[in-house]
């Protein structure tokens, strides 16, 4: 099968889609993948592709062409230039690509206008165009600041109507997406919950040593919506407990922001390590003693479920969070750590001195977690539902231009 996958992110951008595309391409399936310089999170184009360098490459069996975009730098209208010159160069590039493909797919995190490349291709060549749903838009730009009931966000919600009604497939990575379609968006149409898996370098995890300390880590990124905050708040109401440490691994536009606030609390049991690949993460993952995962207060955000849930649980421990919707289901669900509701890092902190206070007698959590995993979220399962998706709607053959 011939497949043409559109994401701003790509590969050396550390996303799901790039290990999604390799397997499939080691598959047997023939994927281009059309998508922006890699930029994130730094805000600044990697230098390997700057002068009109490797706008074309083949990594691990997948072709690769790269458009050109403005680095997401510093601040929101600089954020928002990133997102408009992606779209407007990807779909001017999108005219002049081989359209031999049998089938259209956007992974489509943050902006959902990363779409309008993929509706353009699939006017041009009538074939099926599929939106892979990772972060609910407008929504998501609300807990960056944007009010529910100004112009901006009304103008956005018809534009990410339009966009996702453009749609003849949706995939969604968290069940509570169906929702939101069906409620604020009015989409009814063929919608399909797939979450994602983790790398396989997290599922053989090493067994943390005993170093006299409770190891807490978060790993990702430190935006906005992760109210990583949460975490340093939590810290500073326990920092007379010697034996916790909390390990924030990432970068983000808040990071700053959150060492800043440690440092103002005076906090000696946060520690910062900034970005670090994907391949030095099982070091990290190894001295856990249990993972953190945060997100701001907000309805809609909680329908999102981050992929670092699935790293988090294929490693096999516990996690402790302060967080509502689709990852509290889940956590409660496979019975594999504690959840306070989001932002209350009030309630936070009490989970983890109670995490601490009898983490011997919680090591089901861990085996829980890797359970729940292996039943829910393993390569396998995901590798088999996605073929038997995208096998499907090829077979339907071309569609109606909606």
């Amino acid at each position: 099968m011939k497949i043409l996958v559109v994401c701003q992110y790509f590969f050396p951008e550390q996303f799901r889609v790039s290990d999604i595309c390799f397997e499939l391409a080691k598959e047997g399936h023939e994927v281009t993948v059309l998508t922006g310089l890699p930029n994130y999170p730094s805000g600044i184009v990697d230098k390997k592709y700057r002068a009109l360098r490797n706008r074309k490459e083949v990594i691990n069996g997948v072709k690769v062409y790269r458009s050109w975009l403005l680095g997401r730098g510093k601040g929101t209208k600089r954020l928002a230039l990133n997102y408009f010159s992606f779209a407007v160069s990807s779909s001017i590039k999108a005219m002049f690509i081989k359209k031999d493909f049998d089938l259209i797919l956007v992974y489509q995190l943050s902006p959902v206008t990363m779409a309008l490349p993929g509706i353009l291709l699939k006017k041009i060549t009538k074939k099926p165009l599929i939106l892979y749903c990772h972060d609910l838009w407008p929504e998501s730009l609300v807990s960056g600041g944007i009010s529910p009931n100004g112009k901006i966000y009304s103008v956005l919600l018809k534009l990410s109507k339009w966009i996702y009604k453009s749609a003849d497939e949706i995939f969604t990575s968290s069940k509570l997406f169906e929702e939101y379609f069906n409620n604020t968006l009015d989409i009814n149409r063929n919608i399909t919950y797939l979450p994602v898996y983790a790398e396989a370098i997290f599922e053989d995890i090493p067994k943390k040593k005993n170093d006299g300390f409770i190891n807490l880590v978060f790993a990702g990124n430190i935006g906005e919506m992760q109210s990583v905050e949460t975490i340093i708040y939590a810290a500073n109401e326990i920092k007379d407990e010697q034996s916790i440490r909390f390990h924030i691994v990432g970068d983000g536009s808040s990071r700053k922001r959150c060492e800043e606030l440690a440092k103002q609390f005076n906090l000696s049991n946060v520690i910062f390590y900034g970005q670090h690949p994907i391949i030095e993460m099982p070091i990290f993952y190894e001295m856990a003693d249990a993972f953190l995962i945060t997100l701001k207060a907000n309805k809609f955000i909680s329908y999102t479920l981050p992929n670092k849930v699935q790293s988090y649980m294929a490693s096999g421990k516990p996690i402790l969070g302060a967080i509502d919707g689709e990852t509290e289901i889940v956590i409660n669900d496979a019975n594999c750590g504690l959840c306070a509701s989001a932002e209350n890092y009030k309630q936070f902190a009490s989970n983890i001195k109670r995490f601490a206070a009898e983490k011997d007698t919680l090591t089901e959590y861990g085996k829980n977690a890797k359970c729940y995993y292996d039943h829910n979220f393993s390569k396998k399962i995901y590798m088999d539902k996605i073929n038997i998706l995208l096998t499907k709607i090829k077979i339907n053959g071309d569609v109606k231009i909606v």
